[in-house]
């Protein structure tokens, strides 16, 4: 008995390491990671503190059953890795390991109506940013919540950032907290200050 509560109690300290006591992932597959912690911060309005017990993660607009999903539900999804670079329309870019559930999953469950063709994201900070569903539909579009093996922090943009391969940083929203399905193309926060919709870090 006392041999089992020691385990017990062993695992639950275990999940309950902080991210910052964490062992982060350096390289992976061979490929050198950029670090988890910076010091610049690019948001609007700084970090934003999600409160876990209260969260909820909403998909609505053109969906057949909107959603509203504790951090827990959105994490019972199959989840997998990819190293992915994000690059920055200042010039500079990150290679990261991140570990997330696939967009084309989370919006499966809502099931997008027949004229949704576009997605926006909105975030704790009042950001917004949107995609294509078609795009979002991709093997490696994640709704990511671990980088190089960390949980996301205040930092970093906990409960989940957007992982958008092929797109410029402006689209990898941070703090999401809600998915909104709509007919045509919407723009957000950057874009309706001239910024691209389209965002193709090919095209930067």
């Amino acid at each position: 008995m006392l041999k089992a509560a020691g385990l017990a109690l062993l695992a639950l300290a275990l999940v309950c390491v902080p991210a910052a006591a964490q062992d982060e992932i350096k390289t992976y597959d061979g490929v050198k990671l950029s670090p988890y912690h910076r010091d610049y911060d690019n948001s609007i309005r700084g970090p934003q503190k999600v409160a876990q017990d209260t969260y909820r993660l909403k998909v609505e607009g053109l969906v057949g059953k909107p959603l509203s999903l504790t951090y827990q539900q959105v994490l019972a999804l199959p989840t997998v890795k990819e190293v992915v670079k994000m690059p920055c329309v200042e010039g500079w870019d990150e290679i990261l390991l991140y570990q997330g559930v696939r967009l084309r999953d989370l919006l499966a469950l809502a099931g997008p109506r027949p004229e949704a063709t576009w997605v926006m994201f909105h975030t704790a900070e009042g950001y917004s940013t949107g995609l294509p569903l078609e795009y979002l539909r991709g093997d490696k579009v994640l709704l990511g919540y671990k980088i190089n093996g960390l949980s996301l922090d205040a930092n970093r943009g906990w409960p989940f950032q957007l992982v958008a391969p092929g797109k410029l940083g402006y689209k990898w929203a941070k703090w999401i907290v809600r998915l909104e399905l709509t007919a045509k193309p919407q723009e957000g926060f950057w874009e309706k200050r001239g910024y691209s919709n389209t965002a193709d870090a090919l095209r930067r």
